[in-house]
């Protein structure tokens, strides 16, 4: 039950009274350690700010270094000095007020109208505006001077530098009405505040010393850096006592100031950063909060756990889609916890005492304190185990965990597994997960993580199972598909022809869990189709067009024609059982059907050599033909452009149109050699199987191993970048044929030259890079998105809102549906009515 709402958050400054309230000491020494090594009182390590070294107590609160949480002190500075965080605001406060009087230079009949017609964000933008053009004040009449900032903290009124005890005699004289029309409320953020006489000394707990290897202490950069402020601070101190001229008191004074800035942030522009003796720059409060390994970035929003394992992954085709291999030594590592209640007293019990995997490995008892547990101290433990102790037993099969490979860039990068403990060292993965989480097996690392309490173990398997993942929430069609090998194996399985004996049914249905042998459709033999029929549910009814141009037929759970390839076996079937007979019976299908094809692709055998792409003589000159007609035509267009007869495209220049047409005649040039290749290369070619089915590669594939690689580009077009007037020293200057532009007419299993491997290398080298950048790019942007975007929440209207209440969208994607429950020709799936 909420006893309590917070109605809002208030930031405000802290005021000098309001430092010394809340300061335990003042700092007078700076200095940290006397000659024993204990801290020095009224130095930087004092005990009232807390403690860092066991066995000392906290002058403060009285706590030890597990129980004190620190606290802050202060340090009187000798004159003030300016707050370079806010010396931005100082400057406009200066800037909008009269330097008489200290009024807001805006007349009273201006402020009437503006309060009147704006809203208070826009009113101050309005003030602010009209300030600026205001060089006479509306109510003392002086004459205004100009106000000059020398970033960061140094004022300039005309040419005379304004020193910090006359900026904070302004401040402080500027009237509450006026504050509130520039947008402060003077009870929280008094401006004159933002001028420090009084600076804040953060506790130990914040800024530790570390003892090294030799003995030594070494300081952190914060303690550093109080050290300088100090030194300065007590050199100014008696520089102003011992009445010296005030040249070397506002030298002091600057370099006091020098010391609070970098203090504040080490990178502030126009002054150089204070350095360690080694002349690494010193990391200050700013550089602990900002950046990719700052406070918000690197502690908060993402952070280092328990209960984790990271590995190398590794495929398993014979587990489930929805578990993952852990290995032996990881299980004994992770524990999961278990309440101890009255229902399960005794099996607790039995599990202390068993020596089998999983053992208990800890006991918590009701008071928190935990005991590890022996051998010799099992009996004890037993004996003294009631409900309300907790004990934590180490992970086994069955038990749920979340699985997750960076980098995690949509919501199924993480997914809930269910553990199998297997030998080895490497995490298991069903080949068909690997789509969501972008995997593949050429040493990618993936973390696994062991929910720890009953609610989070029963979210992750109702909100993240992997087989509820099976659609794509991105654009309703599955993403958990068998590819590659599995649609090879699948289209041997229900070509025609396929047929199997007894002894091979039996143990390739005994492979998909089935134990009842149907009968033999083809004489003693089994037919595949007949085979892959038993997995199909039996409510299974379709009729689609084929890749093949067949029509494959299911009907009631039997498949009566066509031969399935990637289209079917990818999407089709598996989405219409999905929507059809729920996720648990598409899971069964995916696990049963992958576990079949791989056995008939290892049965039936499948390779790939170079005779695949040997094409007859006939072929090669036909090609040979194509070439020299595509170079006589591109030859043809350069002399048309040489003497200005080349039909000029809309909007292009002649070089353009140029560049373009040729780009056309090239490309057709690839396309006719193509129509050679499928010619020559039938569907008993193994490589134009692969293509044609889906399973990996295309025809271009084919066409650049045995016609031509074709046209190498760049940005998109022929290459012209390189020596001057020409590309490479091998053509003559100005050459714009085809060869000298980057247009490849070897193959890959003929050889490229030298020169065609050359740009053949150019047009490789622009792909890499690009990869480069845009991953680094778009890994921005979804940062940016994701921080822009996290406040926005589905209400249960089906309205899209954010952390204001603020309407973004009347219903959910504009439709109220989700890819995921929606049939792909735009019918939502039948299921229970939302609330």
């Amino acid at each position: 039950m909420i006893e309590k709402m917070i109605k809002e958050v208030k930031f405000s400054l802290f005021s000098p009274e309001m430092i010394r309230k809340m300061s335990a000491a003042k700092i007078t020494v700076p200095d940290t350690y006397n000659e024993d090594g204990y801290p020095i009182d009224g130095g930087l390590v004092d005990q009232r700010m807390g403690v860092t070294d066991p066995g000392l107590k906290c002058k403060t609160c009285g706590g030890k270094i597990r129980t004190c949480p620190g606290h802050f002190t202060h340090i009187e500075l000798v004159r003030p000095v300016i707050h370079p965080e806010f010396s931005k605001v100082i400057y406009i406060l200066i800037k909008s007020t009269c330097r008489s009087c200290k009024r807001v230079l805006v007349s009273k009949k201006q402020i009437d109208s503006i309060t009147q017609a704006l809203t208070q964000e826009e009113m101050v933008e309005e003030i602010l505006e009209k300030t600026k053009k205001v060089s006479v004040c509306p109510y003392c009449g002086e004459k205004q001077p100009e106000i000059k900032l020398e970033k960061p903290t140094t004022f300039y009124e005309a040419a005379r530098m304004l020193l910090p005890t006359e900026i904070q005699d302004s401040l402080s004289k500027i009237p509450d009405d006026d504050l509130r029309l520039l947008g402060l409320d003077p009870q929280f953020a008094k401006p004159a505040w933002m001028v420090l006489t009084a600076l804040i000394v953060p506790p130990v707990t914040v800024r530790p010393s570390i003892t090294l290897e030799t003995g030594e202490r070494s300081e952190d950069d914060l303690t550093h850096k109080l050290v300088d402020i100090m030194r300065i601070n007590q050199r100014l101190e008696a520089n102003i006592n011992a009445g010296a001229p005030q040249l070397i008191i506002e030298d002091l004074w600057e370099l006091l100031q020098y010391h609070v800035t970098t203090y504040f942030n080490n990178e502030t522009a126009n002054i150089p950063p204070a350095r360690h003796r080694s002349g690494r720059p010193l990391k200050t409060l700013s550089q602990r909060l900002k950046g990719k390994e700052g406070r918000f970035r690197y502690n908060l929003s993402g952070k280092r756990v328990n209960f984790s394992a990271r590995t190398v992954i590794s495929p398993d085709p014979n587990i489930s889609i929805n578990d993952v291999g852990v290995p032996q030594k990881i299980a004994e590592e992770l524990t999961v916890p278990i309440r101890v209640t009255d229902w399960n007293l005794e099996q607790c019990k039995k599990l202390i005492l068993s020596n089998d995997h999983p053992q208990v490995v800890y006991v918590i008892r009701p008071d928190g304190k935990r005991k590890k547990i022996t051998d010799k101290g099992k009996e004890e433990i037993i004996q003294s185990l009631t409900p309300g102790f907790m004990i934590e037993r180490q992970l086994t099969d069955g038990d749920v965990v979340l699985f997750n490979r960076q980098p995690s860039l949509h919501r199924i990068s993480i997914m809930a597994h269910t553990a199998r403990i297997l030998p080895g060292k490497s995490f298991r993965l069903n080949l068909i997960v690997t789509n969501p989480y972008n995997a593949d097996f050429d040493g990618d690392e993936m973390n696994l993580h062991v929910p720890q309490t009953e609610e989070a173990r029963v979210e992750a398997e109702v909100l993240m199972k992997v087989e509820d993942q099976i659609i794509s929430p991105r654009h309703g069609h599955s993403i958990i598909r068998p590819q590659e090998d599995y649609v090879s194996g699948v289209y041997f399985l229900t070509k025609k022809d396929s047929k199997f004996t007894k002894a091979e049914a039996c143990q390739m249905l005994s492979i998909a869990g089935i134990t009842r042998l149907p009968k033999a459709d083809r004489g003693d033999k089994y037919s595949g189709r007949l085979l892959f029929s038993q997995l199909l549910p039996k409510t299974l009814n379709l009729s689609i067009k084929s890749k093949l141009g067949e029509e494959i037929v299911i009907k009631n759970g039997e498949l009566l024609s066509g031969t399935i390839e990637s289209k079917a076996f990818e999407s089709e079937i598996v989405e219409k059982i999905l929507h059809e007979s729920g996720s648990e019976n598409a899971r069964k299908f995916l696990d049963t059907a992958t576990r079949l094809a791989l056995f008939v692709i290892t049965r039936h055998g499948f390779s790939v050599d170079l005779s695949n792409y040997a094409l007859p003589k006939d072929a090669l000159e036909k090609i040979s033909h194509v070439q020299k007609n595509s170079k006589r035509e591109v030859d043809s267009l350069v002399l048309q452009y040489k003497h200005k007869t080349l039909q000029r495209l809309p909007g292009r220049t002649f070089r353009e149109t140029l560049e373009e047409k040729s780009m056309e005649v090239l490309a057709k040039s690839r396309d006719l050699c193509g129509k050679v290749v499928a010619e020559y290369f039938g569907m008993e070619n193994t490589s134009i199987i692969m293509a044609t089915i889906g399973a990996r590669g295309s025809l271009l594939n084919a066409i650049q191993m045995s016609g031509l690689v074709a046209q190498q580009a760049v940005r998109g077009k022929r290459i012209s970048r390189g020596y001057r007037n020409r590309t490479l020293p091998h053509f003559r200057k100005g050459d714009l044929g085809a060869e000298a532009r980057g247009f490849v007419i070897s193959s890959f299993r003929q050889g490229l030259t030298p020169v065609e491997y050359f740009f053949h290398s150019m047009g490789g080298r622009e792909s890499l890079v690009n990869t480069a950048i845009r991953t680094a790019r778009s890994g921005y942007m979804q940062r940016r998105l994701i921080n822009a975007l996290q406040d926005m929440v589905t209400h249960k209207d089906l309205s899209v809102r954010d952390a204001r209440g603020i309407i973004l969208q009347f219903k959910y994607g504009g439709d109220g549906l989700d890819p995921m429950k929606v049939i792909a020709k735009g019918e939502a799936v039948a299921g229970p009515e939302r609330e």
